[in-house]
């Protein structure tokens, strides 16, 4: 008898009606939820990653929204109402960022 163990995935995933979380749905069931603060706060993009290196990244985004999702298959390109969308979240990275 093989044992094959898969991790969890996202299967689904739509943006909240006020546009500030995102809604996951897993693999196993689970629906799970990240705010787009968070998701804006943990991009790891070029230019987020040199604004961090160089102490210029803000430490918060107020009211930030998501306004359009591409998906790419292995994970999700987010923009964002201040106008950034070079953000692309791997599926199991958004996972992490919901707590699974």
């Amino acid at each position: 008898m093989t044992i094959t163990l898969v991790a969890p995935t996202v299967t689904d995933y739509e943006v909240s009606a006020d546009l500030s979380t995102l809604l996951v749905r897993t693999t196993e069931g689970d629906a799970l939820s990240v705010p787009a603060e968070k998701l804006r706060l943990s991009c790891k993009c070029a230019h987020c990653t040199r604004a961090r290196f160089d102490d210029r990244f803000p430490e918060a985004f107020p009211a930030i929204a998501i306004t359009e999702i591409g998906d790419l298959g292995y994970g999700l390109n987010i923009s964002f109402s201040d106008g950034h969308n070079r953000g692309i979240y791997p599926k199991p990275y958004l996972l992490s960022l919901a707590g699974r």
